[in-house]
């Protein structure tokens, strides 16, 4: 059996890409740090608005959701309600019937309750007074 012995500059070369990868996968870090140093708002900056932005997106998006769901079961409940009890949201059907008002009728009954010329002074006690 023979055994092949690599030449001088095969060593040289194999030896020189092995130490390449080898300090490329001991410092991995080392392209991060160069590039925080030469944009900072790549490094930092960018990931903080997008994460604040995707954020509030989701927040949202989630929120809208639960809304969604509970306006879902408001309606079912007030459903079941009127089947029932044959109410409307405002109460029972046909039972409020609001009259006509006006003003001047209020005015007139009020001035009948209330007569301001006729009037007599009372004096409020102070705090200390009514002790």
């Amino acid at each position: 059996m023979t055994t092949v012995q690599p030449t001088m500059d095969e060593s040289k070369k194999v030896n020189c890409s092995a130490r390449s990868s080898a300090a490329k996968l001991q410092n991995p870090a080392s392209g991060f740090k160069r590039m925080g140093r030469a944009s900072p708002f790549i490094r930092y900056g960018l990931p903080m608005i997008s994460l604040t932005v995707l954020g509030t997106l989701g927040l949202g998006h989630l929120l809208q959701g639960s809304k969604d769901i509970a306006k879902v079961k408001d309606d079912q409940e007030w459903e079941i309600i009127e089947t029932r009890k044959a109410l409307s949201r405002t109460g029972p059907v046909n039972a409020y019937n609001p009259k006509k008002i006006s003003l001047e009728e209020e005015l007139k009954a009020l001035q009948v309750k209330v007569d301001i010329n006729d009037y007599e002074y009372k004096r409020i006690p102070k705090p200390k007074e009514s002790t």
